[in-house]
């Protein structure tokens, strides 16, 4: 019986992923990282290097404090090798070195019983599945399917694009896997700087009639879809209210309850040069992870979030991820759920 099965972003957790962030570094500075991580800088001042050691104790120590609380809670949790991210690799066009196995969300796609390995769009990451390989071999031995989209070539010609709309060109499939948000048999794409539109078109030919991929443009071209909406449970919905108002919100969600969150919150004071190397946005905390529909895990900062949440029905767990912005990935981006219970539905008409 396939170890492998999640349709959703609810439905009860019986089994997690949860990155990794030793040796973590700032992506290679090149036309990629610029597009999907610093548009608002040249090149040249891209930060470069390993992240901080103390950011990264920080991390594994709250990481280690999640996953005890999710084994706590009878989950199985998987974490990814360590990996020498420092090491430089090459294609025939471009030299490169890694970036990190933090965000497993990022680079595969879980979906029913199969694992997609996407075509990231920033050249760091080109090697970061291999991070995850003995797990995907279990994973395959156990009746999962497992497949890699087209491995893409990133030219420099990919990211010549309009930077008031910057969207890798339309040259070959280019996505991260935290552009989709998986809602049964409807999917939402997000078209931004880490996808572009014939990265969706790929993913609606592979997964064929059964599914519905639905794009979702002109919205948010800063990165991935998981700060933007998070999937509550069938029928509600949390929204980014700088981001999605009635014009911008997706026709097929309007069958839904829309709630939208309060602005983000935090306790820590980061001087200027630590917000100016920071990767994600102001809103990184939004990015909740559902254990079930009746519970959720959140930065313990977003007092106003929790209240939120708390009368809709749903209980909250408070965990810290202190250096979320710094390292671009809250509670949903450093998990990636391999087994949840239910089944595969249509939400929608």
């Amino acid at each position: 019986m396939s170890l492998v099965w999640s349709c959703n972003e609810w439905d009860q957790l019986e089994e997690v992923i949860v990155g990794n962030p030793l040796r973590a570094k700032f992506p290679t500075a090149d036309p990629s990282t610029h597009l999907a991580e610093f548009p608002d800088r040249a090149l040249a001042d891209i930060p470069q290097g390993p992240f901080p050691q103390w950011i990264i104790d920080e991390t594994e120590e709250d990481l280690n404090a999640f996953v005890a609380v999710l084994r706590g809670l009878g989950i199985t949790v998987k974490r990814p090798e360590t990996w020498p991210h420092q090491k430089k690799f090459s294609s025939i066009h471009w030299d490169s070195e890694g970036y990190y196995n933090y965000c497993p969300r990022d680079i595969m796609l879980v979906i029913g019983d199969q694992i997609i390995e996407t075509p990231n769009v920033i050249r760091s990451r080109a090697q970061e599945s291999f991070s995850y390989r003995e797990l995907m071999i279990a994973y395959m031995r156990s009746g999962a399917k497992w497949y890699s989209a087209p491995k893409p070539m990133l030219l420099d010609s990919l990211f010549d694009v309009d930077m008031s709309k910057p969207t890798p060109r339309n040259d070959e499939p280019a996505f991260d896997a935290a552009n989709v948000l998986r809602l049964g048999k409807d999917l939402i794409y997000l078209v931004s700087a880490t996808g572009n539109e014939m990265g969706g078109q790929w993913l609606q030919t592979i997964l064929g009639d059964e599914y519905r991929v639905h794009f979702l443009k002109d919205v948010y071209y800063g990165s991935h879809i998981d700060s933007t909406f998070v999937a509550l449970r069938p029928g509600l919905m949390l929204c980014n209210p700088a981001r999605i108002n009635n014009d911008t919100l997706p026709e097929v969600l309007k069958q839904w309850d829309i709630i939208y969150s309060p602005p983000m919150e935090s306790t820590n004071a980061f001087d200027a040069d630590y917000l100016s190397k920071s990767i994600g946005s102001k809103w990184i905390d939004m990015n909740l992870f559902s254990i079930n529909p009746n519970l959720v895990v959140v930065d313990q900062d977003q007092a106003a979030l929790i209240k939120l949440l708390e009368k809709q029905g749903i209980d909250v767990i408070r965990l810290k991820l202190r250096h979320s912005k710094m390292l671009g990935g809250g509670f949903h981006c450093v998990t990636l759920d391999i087994r949840r219970t239910g089944s595969l539905q249509r939400y929608f008409d």
